[in-house]
C-alpha cells in the first residue's frame, strides 16, 4: 500500500512539473502541443514500465507463496508416507514375533528331547 502511494505521488509530481515546464516555455502553440504529446508518451511508457515491474514483483511473491504451500504439502505427504512405513514395519515385527514364538517353543522342546535321549 505504501509503495503504491509513493509511486502514484511520484508520477503525479513528475507529470505536474513537466506540464508546467512545457506550458511556461516560450514556444508556439503547435510546438508546445508536440512537446506535451511527446512528454505524455514518455510518461506513459515510464508508467507502463513501473506497472510491469510492480506486476512482476507481485507474480514473484505469488509464486513464492505457491512454492511454499507446495513444499508444505510435500512435507506433509512425506511424513504420512514415513508414518505408513513405520506402521507396516511394526505390523511385520508383530507377524514375525507371532510366527517365531511357536517355532521357538518347538525348538526348545526338540532340544529337551535331544538332551534327554543323549544323556
Amino acid at each position: 500500500m505504501r509503495s503504491e502511494k509513493l509511486l502514484l505521488g511520484l508520477l503525479a509530481g513528475i507529470a505536474a512539473g513537466a506540464l508546467l515546464g512545457v506550458l511556461l516555455a516560450p514556444d508556439k502553440g503547435s510546438a508546445t502541443r508536440k512537446k506535451i504529446t511527446r512528454k505524455g508518451d514518455e510518461y506513459a511508457d515510464a508508467l507502463k514500465e513501473k506497472f510491469n515491474e510492480y506486476m512482476d514483483t507481485i507474480s514473484q511473491k505469488i509464486d513464492y507463496i505457491k512454492n511454499e504451500k507446495y513444499a508444505e504439502s510435500l512435507k506433509q505427504k512425506f511424513n504420512e508416507f514415513i508414518e505408513s512405513i513405520s506402521d507396516k514395519v511394526e505390523d511385520i515385527k508383530e507377524d514375525v514375533s507371532e510366527f517365531a514364538e511357536p517355532e521357538k517353543a518347538k525348538s526348545k522342546e526338540s532340544e529337551k528331547g535331544f538332551k534327554t535321549s543323549a544323556g
